[in-house]
């Protein structure tokens, strides 16, 4: 069976840092214990995202920086488990 996924394209009309404490948030709300409990049922084990920026060509995550400052292109993830949404 093929996949699909879910993107998600939310403009960000902020700085940066207020878009990453947006981000953050937005990013607990689905982790929410109801959530996390329907997509495990459903067979997803994670979700992967990326605070990217538009002028930015490559596929940068501004919310994962090397020590020096420098943006990675490494993911951020949710691994979803029993632990991950237990009441």
């Amino acid at each position: 069976m093929s996949a699909y996924r879910l993107h998600i394209d939310i403009p960000l009309p902020l700085s940066e840092v207020d878009a990453i404490t947006l981000t953050e948030t937005v990013m607990a709300v689905l982790q929410s214990p109801q959530l996390l409990q329907e997509l495990q049922s459903r067979g997803v084990s994670s979700i992967n995202y990326r605070l990217g920026h538009d002028e930015d060509r490559q596929r940068s995550n501004y919310l994962v920086k090397t020590p020096s400052g420098h943006v990675t292109n490494q993911k951020s993830r949710v691994t979803i488990t029993e632990e991950t949404h237990e009441d």
